[in-house]
């Protein structure tokens, strides 16, 4: 009764109309008359559903004028992203469905709201969102609002591949020093394993251009040492792709040529000494005979690619590369391992039980390397760091020593200072074994045959900024 009479009133007030006090008993009598009552509420009635009206264009006008942005996919990658409407402000909407999605190998799951899949195109594309508002009719036509979707190319897609020039004959590949795009190997070294593979990097790749690391290994049957060695030629460089392979060849000639049974038991002799802390001046003897050794062979490389050059007549830096290698064997007490570096390529050794690492060189970058340094440059043999260069360790036994190059040290250490930290390599480790973003798997057995296909396999890894050609050995 109030409401009607309060209504009349408003009414009446509104049209500027009073009631006068003789009229009030009139004016009861008129607000009780059916009619009246009736009226004022179909009113009332009527303008509830105005506002409701009204107050659902809002809701649907402010759906549509609200930016929704949906998060670009990459080709090839899978995809996952799922909308929160009530963060968004919408908590009426509903039925909304996504049109068109299938064509680019997306769906809508509408009970969570998740859009996923494996998208199959790229480009930039607009994609129709349906939907309606709680409190509409049943069968009104859903609302459209158009979204932007943006699929990326996958990165790997937009590097061409093309294979180096091999030339039309033997002659025309020795006279260019063409060389496998791609090599790979794994093979019995001692008591040891060693799976090894290169790879020529996408930015060589891209344009055709040749393969600049090298590597070489051997096992010396009659005295037990190993010998592995890997070099990085420097891609400013024109030939350094036959500077790298020189390097690595000479190393394994001079071990080949001076690894001198005499010599030998006499470095035996000082190392069980060293182990059974037998005598002073032990340690001094070992790093007598390590850099007394490495330091022949590291020169004799050098001296190879001078001649090399010289004969050919091109400049020395044509050829500039890094090199490192490392010269193991086993004893009953142990393993000797000797190693030597230049330019930044790291050498690791990790023991039997992952809990220890060891860098068994430091690298030419940074402010203590002051930039990166080649074995062809004459002025490392007269540095007061280049007996730093020389490393020697013994050890129980080990599960990896790994030599690689930038190629692989950039894209999955970053930084030197990772290569010091343990858990960086049992990352490391985890990642060549499966746990990487396109499930590649090395298994890491004297058993596996497809080994170094695997581990060539997984150097197709994506690392965004870092293309260049990479090798990696691992020994165990």
């Amino acid at each position: 009764m109030f409401d009607t009479k309060q209504y009349i009133e408003n009414l009446l007030k509104s049209n500027h109309i009073e009631v006068s006090a003789n009229r009030q008993k009139l004016f009861e009598q008129y607000v009780n008359e059916e009619f009246n009552i009736d009226a004022v509420k179909l009113i009332r009635e009527k303008q509830k559903i105005m506002i409701d009206k009204w107050d659902l264009k809002n809701k649907i006008e402010d759906i549509l004028a609200k930016q929704i942005i949906i998060p670009n996919a990459t080709i090839s990658k899978s995809y996952y992203t799922a909308f929160d409407f009530n963060q968004l402000g919408f908590n009426d909407i509903t039925n909304v469905e996504f049109e068109g999605l299938d064509q680019y190998g997306l769906s809508f799951n509408p009970t969570l709201n998740v859009i996923d899949g494996d998208p199959s195109q790229s480009g930039d594309f607009k994609i129709k969102m349906k939907f309606n508002v709680l409190g509409e009719e049943e069968n009104v036509m859903p609302h459209e609002k158009m979204l932007s979707l943006v699929i990326n190319a996958n990165p790997k897609s937009l590097w061409k591949n093309i294979a180096s020039d091999e030339g039309k004959d033997e002659e025309w590949k020795i006279a260019n020093y063409w060389k496998e795009d791609n090599e790979n190997d794994f093979q019995l070294l001692g008591d040891k394993h060693i799976v090894v593979a290169s790879k020529r990097g996408r930015s060589h790749a891209n344009v055709g251009s040749f393969r600049d690391d090298d590597y070489a290994f051997k096992h010396f049957e009659n005295n037990g040492w190993s010998v592995v060695c890997m070099a990085d030629g420097a891609g400013s460089a024109k030939l350094a792709r036959q500077g790298s392979k020189i390097a690595c060849e000479a190393v394994i000639e001079y071990f080949e040529n001076n690894l001198e049974e005499e010599k030998l038991k006499e470095f035996d002799k000082i190392l069980y000494n060293y182990h059974n802390t037998i005598g002073e001046d032990a340690s001094k003897k070992i790093s007598h005979f390590v850099y007394n050794n490495l330091s022949k062979a590291a020169q004799f490389a050098h001296h190879k690619i001078e001649a090399f050059a010289e004969v050919t007549e091109n400049p020395l830096k044509d050829f500039h590369t890094t090199l490192i290698f490392a010269l193991f064997k086993k004893y009953d007490f142990g393993y000797a391992i000797l190693t030597f570096g230049v330019g930044d390529c790291p050498i690791g050794l990790l023991n039997k039980d992952l809990t220890n690492i060891k860098l068994m060189n430091w690298l030419d970058v940074g402010e203590f390397g002051g930039g990166t340094r080649f074995i062809t440059m004459p002025e490392i043999f007269t540095s007061d760091k280049f007996s730093t260069r020389f490393s020697f360790t013994l050890i129980e036994d080990f599960s990896y020593l790994m030599l690689m190059t930038d190629g692989i040290y950039d894209a999955k250490f970053v930084v030197e200072a990772n290569l010091e930290k343990l858990e960086n390599w049992k990352a490391f480790v985890e990642d060549i074994k499966g746990r990487n973003e396109d499930g590649a798997v090395v298994t890491l057995a004297s058993s596996n045959n497809e080994i170094a296909n695997q581990l060539s396999a997984w150097m197709d890894f994506w690392s965004p900024g870092n293309h260049d050609d990479r090798t990696l050995a691992i020994i165990f």
